[in-house]
């Protein structure tokens, strides 16, 4: 008994877990075998060794094995004891560390910073915004920041948030401007050396460089007007604002704006959150290290918005010369001037940037390439880049490849339907891909890309060429219409069958294309006695517009002179003119009435092989803004109402009711002549 109650006694010094009044207990017990039952049930064993408890045939075997399984436990015990106690030495030891830091931050702070070494993180961020040329404001701003630093615990979550936000305060480059290059001629070079065309932004581009080399030290009178560069895809808006920058000799920034729906990219996130960073136009600063770079705010007409707030609207402050001079981002909370950045923006749609944003901006169109200013780029710019990226290029700089320049004009016409050159660019990168095939296979020194060999390089033909109709038809009519891509040849069908007046319009066409159709309709019942069409045509017979493409979704309303004219030829029986193509919106009452896109429609006529194309008299200003080529081989009628419309678009084979009188024609013929607008005679 007295061995069995040493081991338990000497156990339980050891456990920290054994209640007082339970070793009380177990000793005043005078029966060895309840004494030994009590230890075994409140002492933790394995399951193996009460097993040979269990087994054990005498009372005196069972003492024995129990006191080896306690002296076991409790040398078990005692280690565990030590290591705790080493580990709280080493936390004992780490909270005095702590004191004795913060005991040298108060005798440091009390020494004014005699040494370097010695001075805390605030005290050196205290001496950085001194140096520095805040203004009065954001300097107590940044001291009151500063003093809060200095009273939080180096291990505590302020302190890093604070930390984190004197050195974003610190990396952007305050008073740093890089020195304008404003040599106009240089600038054109430049211009000219990099692009192929766009000459209405070059001119926009130097006109502002102008300006700036004569408000030279005039910082107050030197405010850039925001431009916009509007455009379908591929036509070089990214790529101008490169050169404008290399021009000027300013850094250059992109910031993508497609598809960003989060207020804070544009204004940062409040320093309450974490995990918070300033804005997209503060970290573009902090990159480029200067005050004054250039910005190209690119896609800024696929911004979106939803719950966490509209980003178009945080661009406003940003893109307003009289505001962005205290522009204020949430992250930072000290106003940054921006008045030195030139913001450039782009946009494929004009009309989907919000009207208040579209106000602050200059907006320059960039229209789609002719097929002659796509081989100029074609061979000037990109098949050498190409040529030079695929390694085909000789040590002397002499290309292994030739193309000639009837299959750079087949490449364009016949694998390529864009109004830009992207698409272009990659076929010339699979010719040279192919090209390099056949050079790393056979070491020829040249490889020769013509018409005729062509298809071994891109494979079949994509797209036929739209052309005009070969002959004149009665019921088809070539209309006009804008798309993303550019201007394209929409041909207009119409037949009338016998039935009981149904409309019926195909071609994927939208609801204002289906109204245009039904106003056609009302507007031939005006008209049906002058060029001999049954009055009850509407009643006895059924017509069918179509417009062929019928997969292509198609909408707007500038094909109702189309469906018109097309629509009084099927019903009268009078050709159209294959050589004539029209667009304009049309009112009840048969006036044409001015739609929009324009010079994409006429490049898209005169590739075609149209040679007269009719457009509203309102439009009859756009026609400086063509292209040369277009305004050389095209002929415009500007027309005010359907009448017109028919008198130029319409054969007049034995149609005697179609005569006009001879007055009429002529007084129209010398409003033509005397805008200076050559109007091809009507067969």
């Amino acid at each position: 008994t007295r061995i069995l109650l040493s081991a338990f006694k000497d156990f339980c010094r050891h456990s920290p877990r054994m209640p007082g009044e339970l070793y009380d207990s177990i000793c005043a017990e005078t029966v060895l075998s309840k004494m030994l039952d009590i230890i075994i049930f409140n002492v933790y064993l394995d399951a193996d060794k009460k097993q040979k408890l269990l087994e054990s045939s005498s009372t005196a075997e069972k003492v024995e094995l129990l006191s080896t399984m306690l002296a076991a436990e409790s040398g078990i015990l005692q280690l565990e004891f030590g290591i705790q106690e080493k580990v709280r030495a080493a936390l004992d030891k780490n909270q005095r560390d702590y004191y004795l830091r913060e005991q040298i931050k108060v005798i440091s702070n009390l020494l004014n910073g005699e040494a370097e070494d010695n001075l805390t993180e605030s005290q050196r961020y205290i001496e950085k915004i001194e140096e520095a040329e805040f203004n009065e404001k954001i300097t107590e701003k940044l001291l009151s920041d500063a003093k809060k630093l200095a009273r939080s615990s180096p291990n505590s979550p302020d302190s890093n948030v604070y930390t984190t936000y004197f050195d974003t305060v610190f990396d952007i480059p305050w008073n740093m401007y890089t020195d304008d290059v404003l040599d106009l001629k240089n600038a054109e070079e430049q211009l000219n050396k990099d692009h192929y065309g766009l000459e209405k932004v070059k001119e926009r581009i130097l006109e502002q460089i102008a300006v700036m080399a004569l408000n030279s030290g005039n910082s107050k009178a030197n405010k850039q007007q925001i431009i916009c560069l509007a455009g379908p895809p591929g036509v070089g808006k990214t790529s101008i604002g490169k050169s404008i920058a290399e021009s000027l000799g300013r850094e250059f920034v992109r910031i993508s704006l497609g598809g960003v729906r989060d207020e804070a990219e544009i204004r940062g996130h409040r320093r309450t959150y974490i995990g918070a960073m300033p804005g997209r136009i503060v970290k573009s600063l902090i990159q480029a290290k200067t005050m004054n770079p250039v910005f190209l705010l690119d896609e800024i007409d696929k911004l979106g918005s939803d719950h966490k707030g509209d980003p178009a609207a945080a661009l406003l402050e940003v893109l307003d010369g009289e505001q962005n001079v205290d522009f204020t981002d949430h992250y930072m909370e000290i106003p940054t001037d921006l008045s030195e950045v030139l913001f450039i923006t782009t946009a494929n749609n004009a009309n989907n940037i919000p009207r208040p944003l579209l106000d602050r901006m200059e907006v320059i169109e960039l229209g789609s390439y002719t097929a002659e200013e796509k081989y100029h780029i074609a061979v000037e710019h990109l098949l050498p880049k190409q040529l030079k990226k695929h390694g085909c290029v000789t040590k002397t700089g002499k290309p292994r490849i030739k193309i000639t320049d009837e299959a750079v004009h087949m490449i364009i016409s016949s694998y390529t339907k864009e109004a830009g050159v992207r698409g272009l660019e990659k076929k010339l990168a699979k010719i040279c891909r192919r090209a390099a095939t056949k050079l790393a296979e056979n070491g020829k020194l040249t490889v020769k890309v013509n018409p005729k060999n062509l298809t071994d390089f891109l494979g079949k033909e994509k797209f036929r060429p739209e052309l005009a109709g070969k002959q004149d038809e009665t019921g088809v009519v070539n209309g006009l219409a804008w798309t993303s891509v550019g201007g394209t040849l929409l041909p207009m069908e119409a037949v009338h069958l016998p039935g009981t007046g149904k409309l019926t319009l195909t071609g994927s066409l939208g609801d204002v294309m289906k109204e245009s159709g039904k106003l056609a309709v009302s507007i031939v019942r005006g008209m049906a006695a002058e060029y001999g069409i049954n009055p009850d045509f509407y009643k006895e017979n059924d017509i069918h517009i179509h417009a062929p493409e019928g997969a292509t979704p198609k909408d707007g309303p500038s094909a109702g002179v189309t469906m018109t004219t097309a629509l009084i030829s099927a019903l009268s029986g009078i050709a159209v003119r294959r050589d004539v193509a029209m667009t304009g919106e049309i009112t009840l009452h048969g006036k044409v009435t001015a739609i929009g896109g324009l010079r994409e429609k006429s490049m898209a006529a005169y590739k075609a092989g149209v040679r007269t194309v009719i457009i509203p008299k309102e439009n009859e200003r756009d026609i400086a803004e063509f292209d040369e080529v277009v305004k050389r081989e095209l002929n415009f009628v500007p027309v005010t109402n359907i009448s017109e419309v028919l008198e130029h678009a319409l054969t007049r084979t034995n149609i005697a009711k179609f005569e006009r009188p001879a007055e009429v024609t002529a007084n129209v013929s010398e409003h033509l002549n005397s805008q200076n607008i050559a109007v091809t005679p009507v067969v």
